[in-house]
């Protein structure tokens, strides 16, 4: 069964950085595309970015670009979301979430597994 299991979330002020991890057991961690996504209340999940299988490639959302940054450490099943220079609007519930193969995009639909997600919050 696979289990995605992300953790590094809390609160942090405004500009300040968190980073969150996500291990991922029982499947081939390698051969999946890998994305993180966030949902505030009330609003609908929305995606972050994402990492190609062998890191090569990384997309942002632009909401983010410049920001946050996407890694993958194949040996350790893991992918890491370094977060800086935070705002108040980054406050979400944020999810890792394997893909259903080798390439994936933004859809929440073309993601597999998800995690439970890890709370960050943002203070002004």
């Amino acid at each position: 069964q696979v289990q995605l299991v992300e953790s590094g979330g809390g609160l942090v002020q405004a500009g300040g950085s968190l980073r969150l991890s996500c291990v991922v057991s029982g499947s081939t961690f390698s051969s999946y595309y890998m994305g993180w996504f966030r949902q505030a209340p009330g609003k609908e999940r929305e995606f972050v970015g994402g990492i190609s299988r062998s890191g090569g490639s990384i997309f942002y959302a632009d909401s983010v670009k410049g920001r946050f940054t996407i890694s993958r450490g194949n040996l350790k099943n893991t992918v890491y979301l370094q977060m800086n220079s935070l705002k108040p609007e980054d406050t979400a519930v944020y999810y890792c979430a394997s893909a259903a193969g080798p390439i994936a995009g933004s859809r929440t639909d073309e993601y597999r597994y998800w995690g439970q997600g890890t709370q960050v919050t943002v203070s002004s």
